[in-house]
């Protein structure tokens, strides 16, 4: 049986999605297969948006219908036949599981005699333990203790366990002396701070509740939450100097004034980045100043409502914003909130899980994520004009995986990540053509590279190219690492590196390797994305540096130097290269495991291993693949991640004295986010080598 956590609460409104996406991705490090159950649901008519969005972050291969227990109506017309009924579906669940979270029912009927109670027997039905979920919003630390309380007391009355406590939405200002008052129930309890972010409407929600039409705008930006909401009714200098960052305004299509207002404001330097424009009553602009707001081409979401201006208001104060399919910034900033507040060692101890033997890409990633957060490092984003970018700088910095700097214009870079509802207010954005590093930079590249004939003034044209400052903001240890290649070529993004921060000591050759998670294992494949036609040496090079890079990542290495024949049994000159390079590593690491020349199956597979090179160390079980060339590598590496469904993380930059890392142009902003985290762990080896 998997292991399984039952998150319920006593009442709506408590954020149990936050809490619930938090311990899905706490469970993603323990469980290779982690599944989602939701006992009640609604009804069978309408999805419920809650798992929809929970699915998304699952690691198990289950449908949304294996996911549902029953319905409300199936607990009124039957109790205890639907008890029995969610005991068997969450059953067969089980059995594509390691771990299941499964989410109590939101309030949103009444099953008898309490809703709580109800949960409670449904967790001991089916053997789970109990995480309370409590809303601290508007309470004070003793009356939140009470609830808890009385929810325990209520739990241990029909033989549940509650093995922690989360109160969510607390004053930020007393979350300590909530978990201290938590604490004397004897219970691991943890306090959230309430975000208004996570209740805020988007303004798809906004239009959906005022049944309205997208008037004008970019229909991507529906997804902005609108953080506040005001009402236009009073003339155009008045409103601007009550406008506020995110708000939605409210105003007659006939108020000209307002409507250009509004919209010059939205694009204007030093005026808050609005949400979007909401038009009551069921007025259009006039012809004219219709005309002239298609003219300005507004990005800026204008929705229409046929509600009067008090019914709008009303209607747009009590639309609450949901946690779904989507709400990335809402998911980002609920898996940070936990991260941050909840202590996961301790809540997988509760729950008495026990780690893996399988390594799944999720437990990598989240691997990857953990140890960078550990200790922060600075990196640079070059590239801030790309939206991919933008979107992962949000992510990484409401996780706090690093510290940040974006180079481009702060004016427009602002703007659009205001415009895309991404919270960059931590990121420092540096224009390279207005900066103040500008000469400094100049004048230590002009050193730098004064052996070949460059100049001052050259120096300062290549220094207002991005690829040129972020590097030498690495080399200048202003940052400890650098992530480019979104937009720009592999070349673009390594030669200021080749230039300036150069190789390591005992390694003349820059090579990578890309991390490659395959189902229950992660594999270094190298160099899939640097060297051409590499000489023995380079060959050398590279296994050694794909092995210290692997071992940085938890990867145990074992070198396999592959080729077409294994062993003795070919010849030819691309052969005796790969035999040459593996004696020459085994002479410079004779503390490494390695072996070759070897083919691809004898290297991983046991079997055939067994009876082509039986007395290896490395056949069968190589966990670092060493390519004889780049035409190999790369087409393997694509190769096995589109057909074996691997995920391909890297390239990872190696050889250079400080981490410069590139990424594919066709990156999605996940890649990006892994990407900044391999950064920063390499950083964090050099910093503890010094």
């Amino acid at each position: 049986m998997p292991s399984s956590v039952y998150i319920a609460a006593p009442s709506g409104d408590t954020g149990k999605s936050t809490i619930a996406l938090g311990v899905l991705h706490f469970l993603g490090l323990t469980a290779a297969r982690v599944g989602v159950f939701r006992p009640l649901a609604r009804s069978n008519d309408e999805s419920d948006y809650i798992l929809e969005m929970l699915l998304e972050h699952t690691t198990a291969d289950v449908s949304y219908d294996q996911c549902i227990g029953v319905t409300y109506s199936d607990v009124h017309r039957d109790p205890e036949g639907a008890l029995s009924e969610i005991v068997r579906r969450y059953h067969l669940l089980a059995e594509h599981c390691d771990a299941v979270v499964v989410v109590g029912s939101d309030y949103t009927d009444v099953v008898s005699p309490t809703e709580l109670t109800f949960n409670a027997r449904v967790a001991v039905n089916l053997g789970a333990p109990v995480l309370l979920a409590l809303s601290g919003s508007g309470r004070d630390p003793e009356t939140i203790k009470q609830a808890a309380d009385l929810c325990l007391s209520e739990l241990r009355s029909v033989k549940a366990h509650a093995v922690a406590i989360v109160a969510n939405r607390c004053d930020p200002e007393k979350l300590n002396e909530v978990e201290a008052a938590l604490d004397e129930t004897g219970v691991a309890a943890w306090a959230l701070p309430e975000v208004p972010l996570m209740v805020s409407p988007t303004m798809q929600e906004l239009l959906d509740a005022l049944k309205g039409d997208l008037y004008s705008g970019d229909p991507e930006l529906l997804q902005r939450e609108a953080t506040s909401v005001l009402v236009g009714a009073m003339t155009a200098e008045h409103l601007l100097e009550r406008l506020k960052e995110g708000a939605a305004v409210i105003a007659p299509a006939d108020r000209s004034d307002v409507l250009l207002a509004l919209v010059m404001a939205h694009e204007a330097e030093g005026f808050p980045s609005l949400a979007g424009i909401i038009f009551n009553g069921g007025l259009l602009p006039h012809k004219s100043i219709e005309k002239l707001v298609e003219g300005l081409k507004p990005k800026l979401p204008i929705i229409t409502s046929e509600y009067g201006t008090f019914q709008t208001a009303s209607i747009a104060a009590e639309t609450r914003g949901r946690v779904g399919v989507g709400s990335q910034r809402k998911v980002d900033t609920a898996i940070g909130l936990m991260e941050k507040h909840v202590d996961a060692p301790r809540l997988i101890e509760q729950l008495k899980l026990e780690m893996p033997s399988v390594m799944t890409p999720q437990m990598f990633e989240y691997q990857l994520i953990d140890r960078a957060r550990a200790d922060r490092k600075h990196i640079v984003l070059p590239e801030a004009t790309d939206d991919r970018i933008l979107r992962a700088a949000s992510r990484l910095l409401q996780r706090e995986v690093a510290n940040l700097t974006l180079l481009g214009d702060e004016g427009p870079v602002r703007r659009r990540a205001a415009e895309l509802g991404l919270d960059l207010d931590a990121a420092d954005v540096i224009n390279p053509a207005t900066s103040e590093l500008l000469e400094k930079f100049a004048a230590e590249y002009t050193r730098v590279r004064k052996h070949r004939g460059m100049t001052h003034e050259r120096a300062l044209e290549l220094m207002v190219d991005v690829a040129y400052f972020g590097t030498m903001m690495v080399h200048m240890d202003i940052a400890d690492g650098m992530v480019s290649g979104a937009v720009h070529t592999t070349a673009h993004t390594i030669r200021p590196a080749f230039e300036v921060i150069k190789t390591l000591p005992n390694c003349s050759t820059v090579s990578s390797i890309f991390l490659m998670c395959l189902a229950d294992k992660v594999l270094a494949y190298g160099d899939c994305a640097v060297v051409p036609m590499p000489d023995a040496g380079q060959l050398a090079d590279i296994a050694i540096s794909s092995a210290e890079t692997a071992a940085q990542f938890g990867v145990d290495p074992k070198v396999a130097m592959l080729s077409y024949s294994t062993g003795d049994s070919g010849s030819g000159a691309d052969v005796d290269k790969v035999r040459e390079a593996t004696k020459l590593v085994r002479e410079r690491r004779p503390d490494l495991l390695v072996d070759g020349p070897i083919q691809y199956d004898a290297a991983v597979e046991p079997s055939v291993a067994k009876s082509k090179m039986p007395d290896s160390p490395v056949a069968g079980q190589a966990t670092v693949l060493v390519f004889p060339d780049l035409n190999t590598g790369n087409n393997t590496y694509k190769a096995v991640q589109r057909s074996a469904g691997a995920v391909a993380i890297g390239p990872v930059l190696q050889g250079l004295n400080k981490p410069v890392n590139d990424l594919s142009r066709g990156a999605l902003v996940q890649d990006i986010v892994n990407t900044v985290a391999i950064t920063a762990i390499q950083a964090q080896a050099i910093q503890a080598q010094k």
